[in-house]
């Protein structure tokens, strides 16, 4: 199997009630940079050096984004390096107090389907769970991910992996606390444990 054919598609990695912050479709966007060209006609602005985007919950940072929209007003965002090399994003979990985030070499955004595509040293953690890969795809209205080990750089360098760390849930249930001193432990359908009296 090819270097390059080997993904790991993590589905529903997080829990499935909790999506992106859905506000933030409506939210103005607002941008800092040290330069910024405005191109309308073409409907794309270039920012450069410095450079910070909100839009609601969500924050990116790079040295350079280019914006463009279509014809609809959805805008598309690709970011280019940064700080330690690296482009970062940001966004709030829809009925969560954590967010989503990420780093890479370059970030695109797209607001209309809201999927983020994160190419090189590219790294995103949501909540406690993180996954690191050459390229993720990320679907923040469904959360699922897609991973790609990507290719080794050099002949020495050792096979590129994909990494993830993903904490245990429990379906549905309540932090438990254990039982005080002295407290029954009520232990739930515990009379199904019971044999039935025997019939005469």
């Amino acid at each position: 199997m090819k270097k390059s054919a080997l993904l790991l598609a993590l589905t529903a990695v997080l829990v499935p009630a909790a999506h992106a912050e859905r506000a933030d479709r409506d939210k103005p966007m607002l941008l800092e940079a040290n330069k910024i060209s405005i191109d309308d006609v073409r409907k794309q602005q270039i920012l450069e050096g410095d450079v910070v985007i909100t839009k609601g919950t969500i924050l990116i940072k790079a040295d350079r984004i280019v914006i463009t929209e279509d014809k609809y007003g959805f805008q598309r965002g690709v970011a280019f390096a940064g700080k330690n090399g690296l482009a970062y994003m940001r966004q709030k979990r829809e009925g969560r107090e954590d967010y989503v985030e990420g780093r890479a070499e370059r970030i695109e955004y797209d607001s209309n389907s809201e999927i983020a595509e994160l190419f090189h040293k590219a790294w995103v953690k949501s909540g406690e769970d993180e996954v690191k890969g050459d390229y993720i795809w990320y679907d923040a209205i469904s959360e699922k991910y897609l991973v790609s080990a990507g290719e080794a750089r050099t002949p020495n360098d050792p096979t590129p992996r994909v990494r993830a760390v993903i904490q245990p849930r429990t379906k549905g249930s309540e932090p438990t606390r254990p039982a005080g001193k002295g407290e029954r432990l009520d232990l739930k359908g515990a009379g199904s444990l019971n044999a039935p009296a025997a019939q005469e």
